[in-house]
């Protein structure tokens, strides 16, 4: 996981289910990631990236049936955040999360990891991997409160600075 994203917060009173609020601004939802959104995808993922992923690889992904692209829109259908993971067999990844650095620290990151955990749920998924930079503590405390721990490092696996990624996994079957 290469992802940089915000904290888990607690959605206000008045929000929908699934959805993330914070005073004096718009609640946002989670849906399907739309091609439509992808000018707006690629300027959080080159805002967050050292090494952005092009918009040819969420094109590709967008047309894998196996691959799932979500999306943290307001009510004007701005992207605020979006998650991609893939499915082989009983096993998950989630390749990229991302939240717009002006709208971190409002849960938005963890309701993109909790619709990714109910998708792979409803696909009989066992267990759920990432990867995510050594350094970046707060995408670890975020997984690490959703369940996932370290099982592994994958030596220099970042350029741009080279950094080691830790490997976690979250087991949904016990």
């Amino acid at each position: 996981m290469r992802g940089n994203p915000g904290t888990s917060g607690v959605p206000g009173p008045n929000a929908k289910p699934g959805a993330v609020a914070d005073a004096g601004r718009p609640a946002l939802r989670i849906r399907p990631l739309l091609e439509s959104d992808l000018g707006q995808v690629m300027a959080i993922e080159e805002a967050c990236f050292a090494t952005p992923w092009s918009e040819r690889t969420f094109r590709n992904l967008l047309r894998r049936p196996d691959a799932v692209l979500l999306s943290a829109v307001d009510d004007e259908e701005r992207v605020a955040g979006y998650a991609a993971v893939w499915f082989v067999g009983r096993e998950a990844e989630l390749g990229d999360l991302a939240v717009a650095p002006e709208e971190r620290r409002r849960g938005i990151g963890g309701e993109l990891v909790e619709a990714v955990l109910e998708e792979a749920r409803n696909r009989g998924v066992v267990q759920i991997f990432l990867e995510v930079r050594e350094g970046n503590r707060s995408a670890q405390g975020l997984y690490r409160s959703r369940g996932f721990e370290i099982v592994g490092r994958r030596h220099r696996y970042y350029a741009g600075p080279a950094e080691d990624a830790l490997i976690m996994r979250r087991l949904l079957v016990r």
